[in-house]
C-alpha cells in the first residue's frame, strides 16, 4: 500500500508554486516600465510616419487641389490620379530615368565604397584621418554640396571644363545637354553615396578573422584568390544590406536633382521623385502628385522586404 501510494504521488505533475504577490506586483511594474518606454517611441511613429504615409494613401484617391484648402473637400475619384499620372507622356521617361539613375547610381558607389574598404584595411599612417575626410561628403548638406557641384560642372567657367578644355577634351554640356545631363547627377550621386558604402562595407572588412586569411594562404588563397573565395563570402550579408538600403535611399533621391537640373533639361533628369515633387509644389496637383509618390513607397516597400530578409539571413549565418 505505501509503495503505491508512492509511486502515485510520484507520478502525479506536481502543484503549481504560488507566485508571492511581492513578485507579481514587480512584475507589474516592470510591464508598466516596458511600456512607458515604448509608448513615446510608438507615438512618434504613429505621428511622423503612419500619419503622412496613410494621408498620402488616401490622397492618391482624390482630387486634392489648393481647391482643397479653401473649402475643406476633396472629391473621391478613384484610380483616376493613377490613369492620368501612367497615361501621360513623361511617365515612361521618368521610369526610364529613375531605372538609369538608380542602377548608375547603386554600381558607382557599390564598387568605388568597397575599393575604398579594401584600400584602408591596410594599415598605414594618417589612414584613419583620411577616413574620416571621406565621410565629408555625406555629413554636407545636399542643397550646399549641389550648388558646389553646379558650379564644378557649369558649363563656361566649371572647373571641370577648364580642365577638359587644358587636354582638348572639352567643353562639355553636363548640366545643360540632355544627353549628358543624367551622367553627371549620376556622377554627383555616386559622390555622395560612396562613404555610405565605405563605412559600411569596412566595417564588414574588420569582423573576418585573420585566421581564414592565414588558413588560406597556407591552400594557395592570396590575392585575388583571397578575396574570391574567403573575403566576398564572408562579406556577402553586408552587401546584400548595403545594395538593399542603397536602392531604397536613392530612389528617394530629390534635392541633389533638384539642385542641379531641376528636372530638365527636357525632363532628361526627372525621376519619379522629381515628378512628385513637380505635380504637388509647382502644378498644386497634389492628389497626382500623392499618387506618384504612393508608387514609390510601393517600390521602397518591396525593397524593404528584401532588406528584412537579407538582415535576418545575415543574422542567421
Amino acid at each position: 500500500m505505501t509503495t503505491t501510494l508512492a509511486t502515485g504521488t510520484a507520478g502525479a505533475p506536481a502543484p503549481a508554486r504560488a507566485v508571492p504577490p511581492g513578485r507579481r506586483r514587480a512584475r507589474r511594474r516592470e510591464r508598466t516600465a516596458q511600456w512607458l518606454f515604448l509608448v513615446p517611441a510608438i507615438a512618434y511613429v504613429l505621428v511622423f510616419f503612419g500619419y503622412p504615409i496613410v494621408k498620402n494613401l488616401v490622397m492618391g484617391f482624390q482630387d486634392y487641389s489648393v481647391r482643397t484648402f479653401v473649402t475643406g473637400e476633396a472629391p473621391w475619384v478613384g484610380l483616376a490620379n493613377y490613369a492620368e499620372v501612367v497615361s501621360s507622356g513623361i511617365f515612361r521617361t521618368t521610369v526610364v530615368n529613375t531605372v538609369l539613375f538608380t542602377l548608375g547610381s547603386i554600381v558607382g558607389q557599390f564598387v568605388i565604397g568597397l575599393l575604398f574598404a579594401l584600400f584602408f584595411q591596410r594599415r598605414f599612417p594618417l589612414g584613419n584621418v583620411l577616413r574620416s575626410l571621406l565621410l565629408l561628403p555625406w555629413l554636407l548638406p545636399m542643397i550646399a554640396g549641389s550648388a558646389v557641384w553646379r558650379w564644378i560642372l557649369d558649363q563656361d567657367g566649371g572647373i571641370l571644363n577648364e580642365t577638359l578644355q587644358n587636354i582638348g577634351l572639352g567643353p562639355v554640356p553636363w548640366l545643360t545637354s540632355p544627353d549628358v545631363a543624367l551622367v553627371a547627377v549620376i556622377l554627383v550621386n555616386v559622390w555622395v553615396g560612396i562613404p555610405f558604402n565605405m563605412t559600411l562595407l569596412y566595417s564588414g572588412l574588420q569582423n573576418i578573422p585573420d585566421e581564414l586569411y592565414e588558413a588560406g594562404a597556407l591552400d594557395g588563397a592570396t590575392g585575388w584568390k583571397a578575396f574570391w573565395h574567403i573575403t566576398w563570402p564572408s562579406l556577402r550579408p553586408v552587401v546584400n544590406v548595403v545594395l538593399v538600403l542603397g536602392v531604397i535611399y536613392t530612389l528617394k533621391v530629390l534635392d541633389i536633382i533638384l539642385g542641379l537640373t531641376g528636372g530638365g533639361p527636357a525632363n532628361a533628369t526627372q525621376t519619379l521623385a522629381t515628378d512628385s515633387y513637380r505635380r504637388s509644389f509647382q502644378e498644386f496637383s497634389f492628389g497626382t502628385g500623392a499618387a506618384v509618390s504612393n508608387v514609390l513607397i510601393v517600390v521602397s516597400l518591396v525593397f524593404a522586404v528584401v532588406y528584412l530578409r537579407a538582415n535576418r539571413r545575415a543574422e542567421d549565418e
